[in-house]
């Protein structure tokens, strides 16, 4: 099928392309897709000032800077950190940046602290594309809300100024890129393990992998994977993971500061390029690890499977802020910005890293119909496929590990989280890592 055919085919009432049609009333994009959808590229007003955005290594790539660039006419400058530094910037100096993206579990400290401001809905293109994930909480009715916080509890600026998930018309952040996560292990160490029936987070604190376990080094990230593998692997239970008190806190660490001593840890990344030396060197065999990692060691050979743990997934959300300093026309372009990330190319850009978008249906035009398949069906790879980076990262028949989006999304265990025990377990994190 040639390009035209498959755009026709989406406004159209043609049963062409008709899984693509069927996954996105699924995850309930809540929108019929119209002739809008297919006027590509994106066209913004032309003009020449500078973006300054601030992030990390996930979205901040060269490819969608020089994307962006070219279909806003403007400059843009990305600042790509390790997640704590980005957050602390985001904290100290919300002049330094204009638009700031990281994950939810960021959203309360920059809010509670007055570094971003509130975004109007209106001001959005797309945003009545936006699915339900980020409106109700859930893209399918079997799915789990997830302990913590789940992005539709958070994302609503409320009357009062607060965040809750009454829709207001005012949000704290543009629901944009989103996941879940779990971690990685190369099946020529670990033998290959069954996608939600034998895989568990448990592993991270095997015997049999001491001192081949790499963890990310983020307090609100690294916390839920260890408290995950902790729980996973009956050495302590919570009474809410997504609500851990300062006497489970203090046990949990106990439990790891041994751990340590005993160099069950063979080390703690610090962003996304770390976790690909980690597993590629042999440094670790198992680890925290995001997809467009597992992506990258795929397509150069080394056979790392993302795990789909029984237990459910550590689940994140992208957030893209405003800064509070951000205002007339620097405002104005950041809005453009936004509205570029949901306007299809962007999206369909990061699902090849094994990333979705909030508004699916416009990203769907610029997928071919075997990577569609793959990414949000999950159905096996009709063809290879490639990555980003324009290496194949997914062979002809193979099946993403954790099945279609709704599979994923319908097994939440916990949500990145800035739990009420933040600033003790900033600190305890600390003493862990130093230990």
């Amino acid at each position: 099928m040639n390009k035209q055919c498959k755009k026709d085919s989406l406004v159209s009432a043609s049963p062409v392309d008709n899984t693509k049609r069927a996954t996105l009333k699924t995850i309930g994009k809540g929108t019929i897709l119209g002739a809008s959808i297919v006027n590509a590229p994106y066209v913004f007003a032309k003009n020449t000032h500078t973006l300054r955005v601030l992030g990390t290594h996930v979205t901040l790539q060269e490819p969608l800077r020089q994307r962006a660039m070219s279909d806003l006419g403007i400059k843009i400058q990305f600042e790509a950190k390790g997640s704590p530094s980005v957050l602390q910037r985001g904290l100290i100096s919300p002049e330094s940046f204009d638009i700031y993206e990281q994950w939810s579990n960021s959203i309360r400290p920059l809010w509670r602290n007055h570094s971003i401001q509130e975004i109007d809905i209106k001001r959005l293109t797309h945003w009545d594309e936006i699915n339900s994930l980020c409106k109700t909480g859930k893209v399918s009715p079997k799915a789990k809300f997830g302990a913590g916080d789940a992005p539709y509890k958070i994302v609503n600026v409320q009357a009062d100024g607060t965040l809750g998930a009454e829709q207001t018309g005012k949000i704290s952040f543009l629901p944009y890129v989103h996941n879940v996560d779990s971690f990685g292990y190369n099946t020529n160490e670990i033998e290959q393990g069954i996608a939600y029936k034998t895989e568990s987070w448990g592993w991270l604190l095997a015997n049999k992998h001491r001192g081949k376990v790499g963890i990310i080094n983020d307090p609100t990230i690294g916390l839920f994977d260890l408290a995950l593998a902790a729980d996973a692997s009956g050495m302590m239970k919570f009474a809410d993971i997504g609500n851990i008190s300062v006497a489970e806190l203090d046990s949990l660490f106990s439990i790891l500061i041994d751990l340590k001593h005993q160099n069950h840890f063979a080390g703690f990344w610090n962003s996304v390029p770390d976790s690909i030396d980690f597993m590629r060197s042999g440094r670790v065999h198992i680890e925290s690890m995001f997809s467009p990692a597992v992506s990258t060691l795929n397509g150069q050979n080394v056979p790392v499977t993302f795990a789909a743990p029984k237990e459910g997934y550590r689940g994140w959300h992208g957030v893209m802020c405003l800064s509070s300093r951000a205002a007339g026309r620097t405002k104005d372009i950041a809005y453009e910005y936004m509205n570029w990330w949901l306007s299809g190319w962007p999206g369909a850009f990061i699902a090849r890293q094994g990333y979705y978008i909030s508004n699916p249906g416009r990203s769907a035009n610029y997928l071919e119909q075997s990577e569609w398949d793959y990414w949000y069906n999950g159905k096996p790879a009709s063809q290879p496929l490639k990555g980003p980076d324009g290496n194949i990262s997914v062979r002809r028949g193979q099946v993403r590990s954790g099945g279609s989006y709704s599979d994923r999304f319908s097994n939440v265990a916990v949500w990145n989280t800035a739990m009420p025990t933040y600033d003790y377990t900033l600190q305890k994190w600390y003493e862990f890592i130093s230990s």
